[in-house]
């Protein structure tokens, strides 16, 4: 099954696409206007050498029929030939960080009068190429990936011939592309240090799978933090590999299933947040057990208790991207490489400062 894109274009109305279902021609727009085709050209191109009244004749004939520029045809006779669009492969677009993370490469290719078509790889590496293919066969001007395979030796050849590249969240394999990632390791070690700080020594770790890099980094950014206080390792309270908000209910369900439960859990990514909040207020732990979440989540300030997280600036990863994208296509493809690292901020709302004794 061939990857779903989500595109948005403007409704194009007028009295030719609406009864017969196709697009009104720049031929028909001169017919109507009376004027050359070549006339209706250089309006639509803004050349200021067009007579103002064939100008005009050709607005209203546009107007009328609701004629809509191909934008694609004719950037491929550019010069440059680029098609003023850019692909973006998530490995979700549904997922709010993901959304955001869209947004803020939306906001800045807007500016530029550039589109940005987006998709899901579904964490599946075919399907990711796939999805890549299909942006470039629309002859995209640059693509920023979220990597869901780790070779992208394959886009080598679309590289060097000019199509701008970064990667997103996690570092590209085999080939040399600008990457802007969070500062994950970091975060994770803020979260387990805040709960540390109030007393908790029993900190059950939820992670995302292994094979992704962030969640590598967020569960070393743990390690780390207990190592420093001196907290000996548990693999007894870590549960990886959660896929969804249901795995994350049920891996925290069986967290609080044995004698020796633990305190506080820190929850390594945002569904995994949501199903863990679940499974506390199921067993109406929400207010004994402490709780801090990466990634913040709508709502999480009005919850009781308010949800304490590590947020992170999807928006400015995704503007980020995007400015060092328009960098490589505006001049800049022979510039180094660059990893930028975004900071995280830990938010403390209430549900990460309980402290152990309200466990008991």
């Amino acid at each position: 099954m061939p990857p779903a894109m989500s595109e948005t274009f403007p409704e194009t109305s007028g009295p030719n696409h609406g009864a017969t279902g196709r697009r009104p021609t720049m031929r028909e727009v001169a017919a109507v206007a009376g004027v050359s085709l070549s006339t209706v050209s250089r309006t639509l191109s803004e050349d200021p050498k067009v007579d103002p009244k064939l100008a005009e004749k050709v607005r209203g004939a546009v107007a009328m029929l609701g004629y809509r520029r191909d934008a694609t045809a004719t950037n491929l006779r550019r010069s440059d030939r680029l098609s003023a669009s850019i692909g973006l492969v998530f490995d979700d677009v549904a997922n709010p960080f993901h959304a955001t993370v869209h947004r803020g490469i939306e906001d800045v290719a807007r500016a530029r009068g550039v589109l940005a078509f987006a998709g899901s790889s579904d964490e599946d590496a075919e399907r990711e190429r796939d999805l890549v293919q299909a942006f470039l066969s629309r002859r995209v001007d640059g693509l920023v990936i979220v990597p869901a395979g780790r070779d992208h030796g394959y886009l080598l050849r679309d590289r060097d011939a000019g199509v701008a590249l970064v990667f997103v969240d996690r570092p590209p394999g085999f080939i040399e592309a600008d990457f802007v990632t969070s500062d994950h390791a970091g975060g994770a070690r803020a979260a387990t240090e805040h709960l540390l700080a109030v007393g908790h020594r029993r900190i059950g770790y939820l992670g995302d799978r292994r094979r992704i890099q962030s969640a590598v980094e967020r569960l070393r950014g743990h390690t780390e933090a207990l190592a420093a206080a001196g907290v000996p390792y548990d693999p007894a309270l870590v549960r990886m590999e959660l896929e969804d908000s249901a795995m994350a209910r049920r891996a925290t369900e069986e967290l609080f299933s044995g004698e020796n439960p633990p305190t506080a859990v820190f929850a390594a990514q945002n569904l995994i947040t949501i199903g863990a909040v679940g499974a506390l207020r199921a067993r109406g732990l929400q207010h004994t057990v402490a709780l801090v979440g990466f990634d913040d989540l709508t709502l999480a300030d009005v919850v009781d208790p308010g949800l304490t997280v590590v947020a992170q600036d999807a928006g400015g990863i995704g503007r980020a991207a995007a400015e060092l994208l328009f960098e490589r296509l505006n001049g800049g493809a022979a510039q180094p490489t660059r990893t930028v690292v975004v900071p995280t901020t830990l938010i403390a709302r209430g549900s990460g400062e309980l402290t152990p004794e309200r466990s008991r």
